[in-house]
Parts: C-alpha cells; structure tokens; sequence
C-alpha cells in the first residue's frame, strides 16, 4: 500500500504533481480552482446588490428611512445563518452545504425581480435576506481553502480563492449599471435577474466540479490533532491570536460595510450621478481583490503583524480622504483605500483564525468567528442609512475612528506575545 505523504494534503501541490499522489488527494485537486471561481460568481452577484440594493430600497420604501433596510438585510440573515452553516457543512459536507447556499441566491434574486416588478418593499427584503444566506455559506470557502494547508501556505491559498473575486469586481457593477435598465417598465428588475443566474451558475460548479475529501483522506499530522482534546469555545476565543483575528475580521468588514452602504447614496445626495455610484464601488471592488494576487506574498515577506499595520493605515487613510472633500474623484480615493485595507484585514485575520484551532474545535471556532463578524456588520448596515441621512458624509466616516482604534490594539497585543516568543496555541 502507498503511504500518503505527510503534511497537509494542499502543501503537496507546491512540490509533485497531481499524478503523483494517490488518490485521495489526486480527487480534490481542483478544488481550489473550483473555489476561487464560486468566490467569482458570488462577488458578482453580492456586487450588484452592493451598488444597487440601497438605491432599490430608496425607490421601493414606504419610508426613506427604511431605504437600507433591505442591503442591511442582506447581512443580518448571514449574522442568523453562519452559525448554523459551519455544523451543516461539517454534517453534510462542504460540496452539498455550499450548493445549498448558492441555491438560495438563486431563489433569493428571483424573488427580487418579482418584488421589484410589483413594487413590493417587504417581499423585496425577503429577497434580499436569502442572498445573505448564500453570503453566509460563501465565506467558508476561504476557510475550506485555508484548512487544507499548513500554517506556512494558509495566507496564499486563501488569497488565491479571494482573487477569484478580481475580474467580478470589475464585471459586477458594470453588469448592475447594464441591466438595471434591461427591463424599462421595471427599473433594476433586470440586475437581479442577473443574481439569480450567478447562484444558479455557482449550484452548477459546486455540484459538477468541487470534492470532497473526508478527514479520513487527509495527512496523519493532521489525523492526530484531530484526535486531540477539543477546548472549550471560551478558552479559545481568550487566546491572543482568535483576539487578534476577530479584531481585524470584525473591524475590517464592519468599516467597510459601514462605509460602502452609504458610498452610492452619499454619492447621489453630493450630486454626482448614479452610475458614478457604481463605478465607485466597482473601484472598490477591485481594491477589495485586486490584492489577493500579492498578499500572500507580502506576508510572507514583511510578515503577518506588518500587513494587517497596513490594512490599518489604509482604512484610516479612507476615513481622511472622505473627510477632506466630497469631490467625485476623493470617492474614488477612499474607496479603493477602503478595498485594499480590507482586503489586508480580512487576508491577516483569517489566515490567524485558521491558526486558533484544531481540526476538532473547527465548526464551533469558526461559526463564532463569522457570527462575530456578521452580527456587527449588521450593526454597521442598519445603522449606515439613518446615520448618513442625519449626521452627514463626513461624520460617518469619523465613527469608524474608534474602531480601527481598537483592531489595532489587539493586534499590536497579539504582535507583542509574538515577539516575546510565547508559544501560539495549537
């Protein structure tokens, strides 16, 4: 009988070819590729409710205060759904629980078409509500990619599956501002057709082209750590490295959310025009994984504590930017400083949670990481429309101050342990 080789079966495929190994791992092979191009088509389909939903809103809302309502939505049924995904995928497996999620993109834009058609608010947040259940399901991708390598390669395998956001980015908005108009008598109508057909699509690769591989099929370093001792989920969550993760996860997707919600609106209100709206959050998008392609590199270089420093610096450099002038091209400005930074965070942060556990503390680390992330995300969505109408452009972009505050904090505590040479838990 051939003997595995050892190690974690992803860190392989830096070193023999696919033909080579056995066949448990010859069987997944093409799961990366297959993840990064899901993480395409769902960037397309969340991008377009990113440029489009708050604006839908506005249109359909009995009350103009309600008007983010059904974007914030989108989050608040991820925050509810990510818990309970990470044990379905752990139950189901990765391949049927993620075409489930993509499934209930597809019915989640059917369900906006129609609702934007009859002019329905309630039905459209339904719609919208579904597509945060694909959202949900969708972030594991990353972690899949992630957990099948060691420490060494977890930065690089989840910015490969980020970068297959890249060319979406790009195609996202400006297939919003395409079919926004594709039906006349029904104005965005068209673009969440295209919704639909993104998770339709994603259901097709999943089911045709992604695999699973049983625990059983991994290496035997890996067989052994999940034979360990589970700690208690409070245990972790106190150790300096989940501290710092969810830090920079939870800080870098709330200010960005907090931010982006309001971007198009704030746009508008400054008198530029909706289709420079979109074109600010497709110039978002790409910062958002146009660094995927290098940021694995750049931690490996400069190291882990350097880059999320970095993601920091730019979220900050947003903020200020947006403060100096509402000029078409500061937006611009600060919202690429806004993709990149997250991209930073979120890249640092999870390559640091993917550190915080072992293979048996997975589901339940890795489902209060996201619930962490998604509750205050929600936060940030619901609270974007009222604060924004209220208080102004700028103001909005002064209450993210504390937050990257307090992210960088916890990174720098965990950087400190690190350089004291204290020992990083299992």
């Amino acid at each position: 009988m051939t003997t595995p080789p050892t190690g974690h079966p992803g860190q392989q495929f830096d070193h023999v070819t696919a033909a080579s190994l056995p066949q448990p791992y010859a069987a997944g092979r093409y799961n990366p590729t297959v993840l990064a191009v899901c993480q395409g088509l769902f960037t397309c389909a969340i991008s377009i409710d990113l440029t489009l939903t708050a604006l839908t809103g506005w249109q359909l809302a009995p009350d103009k205060s309600l008007a983010t309502l059904p974007f914030a939505l989108i989050t608040v049924a991820g925050a509810l759904v990510t818990w309970f995904a990470a044990f379905l995928i752990q139950r189901l497996g990765r391949r049927l629980s993620f075409a489930l999620g993509a499934a209930s993109c597809c019915v989640g834009g059917l369900v906006s078409v129609w609702s934007v058609w009859h002019g329905d608010f309630w039905t459209f947040c339904a719609g919208t509500a579904l597509v945060g259940v694909f959202q949900a399901f969708a972030q594991y991708y990353r972690l899949a990619a992630a957990d099948a390598v060691s420490d060494e390669f977890k930065s690089r395998a989840i910015s490969t599956v980020l970068a297959g956001g890249v060319i979406a980015a790009i195609a996202g908005p400006a297939l919003a501002a395409w079919s926004k108009d594709l039906f006349p008598s029904a104005l965005f109508a068209g673009a969440y057709l295209v919704v639909a057909v993104m998770g339709a699509l994603s259901v097709l690769v999943l089911l045709l082209l992604y695999r699973d591989v049983a625990p059983s099929q991994g290496s035997a370093d890996a067989g052994a750590q999940a034979s360990a001792p589970a700690r208690t989920l409070g245990r972790i969550a106190r150790t300096p490295v989940f501290i710092a993760s969810v830090a920079n996860n939870v800080a870098g997707s709330m200010v960005m959310m907090f931010i982006m919600t309001a971007a198009p609106l704030a746009a508008v209100a400054c008198h530029h025009r909706i289709d420079d709206g979109a074109a600010i959050i497709q110039w978002h998008l790409v910062g958002m994984y146009a660094p995927s392609f290098f940021a694995g590199r750049l931690v490996k270089r400069f190291g882990l504590g350097a880059v999320l420093m970095a993601g920091l610096a730019l979220n900050l450099a947003c903020a200020v930017t947006a403060m100096a002038s509402t000029s078409l091209p500061a937006f611009y400005a600060a919202l690429l400083f806004l993709g990149i930074g997250w991209n930073f965070m979120f890249v640092g942060g999870t390559t640091l949670l993917a550190r915080s556990y072992t293979p048996s503390e997975q589901a339940k680390t890795q489902g209060f990481s996201e619930l962490l992330r998604y509750a205050a995300t929600a936060l940030a969505t619901l609270g974007a429309g009222p604060l924004l109408a209220r208080f102004g452009w700028q103001t909005l972009n002064v209450a993210i101050l504390p937050i990257l505050l307090l992210s960088a904090l916890a990174t720098a505590y965990w950087m400190l342990g690190q350089r004291a040479g204290q020992p990083r838990p299992a």
